[in-house]
């Protein structure tokens, strides 16, 4: 006797008591000492590159084409 059958209705208060936790988490966002620019917690700043007060990458800035001309 293959699948088991629903009882009964599951309630939408009861539904919807278990889903309580079920919700987006604002992830860890610091100031970057160096630049002072938001990034991620334990994370090379994408702005300037530093982590823990050392240059880690190298980043690459985009210059204007309306400037050139």
């Amino acid at each position: 006797m293959g699948a088991i059958a629903q009882q009964r209705r599951t309630s939408k208060t009861r539904k919807l008591k278990r889903r309580t936790h079920y919700k987006i988490e604002v992830p860890g966002m610091t100031v970057c000492p160096n630049c002072g620019e938001y990034k991620l917690s334990h994370r090379v700043c994408p702005t300037c590159g530093y982590y823990n007060g050392r240059l880690v990458k190298e980043v690459k800035v985009k210059e204007n084409t309306e400037s050139a001309e």
